[in-house]
């Protein structure tokens, strides 16, 4: 699938990087909010959380031990990946900042990200024709 060039000119209103903006903090929110369920912030580490050690009791078979230890490594991963999409989201806020929000993050491409891509991912850093081949049929 073939997608179009969309040449580099002003792209956003002021008002739409507003409502863009508004979506990236509302997500931030979100996922900040959802890393705090199971992990704390790092004080040494900025935009680094440690998740915590499930502790089911004191008292524990071996089937609870290795429940905890499960519960645990899952935390990890997701802890990861939502640390991860925090930091997509701050670059895309620094964007807006810069001024370069919406532009594909490619190196030698000129080219915005389509306003319909945003929409829904607001913190794509890519335009479809840069877009990793293999990201394609997860990213949208």
């Amino acid at each position: 699938m073939e997608f179009p060039f969309i040449p580099m000119k002003p792209y956003f209103t002021e008002k739409e990087l507003e409502v863009y903006k508004k979506k990236l903090l509302d997500k931030k929110k979100e996922l900040e909010q959802g890393l705090n369920k199971f992990a704390e912030k790092d004080p040494n580490l900025k935009g680094d959380y440690d998740t915590r050690y499930p502790d089911f009791g004191a008292s524990q078979s071996v089937d609870e031990e290795a429940l905890e230890v499960a519960s645990y490594e899952s935390s990890l991963s997701l802890e990861h990946n939502l640390e991860l999409r925090l930091q997509d989201l701050e670059q895309a806020l620094k964007r807006i900042k810069k001024g370069t929000y919406g532009k594909c993050q490619q190196k030698d491409c000129d080219g915005y990200i389509r306003k319909e891509r945003l929409e829904i991912y607001p913190e794509a850093k890519f335009c479809m024709r840069c877009l990793p081949e293999k990201s394609k049929h997860t990213e949208i």
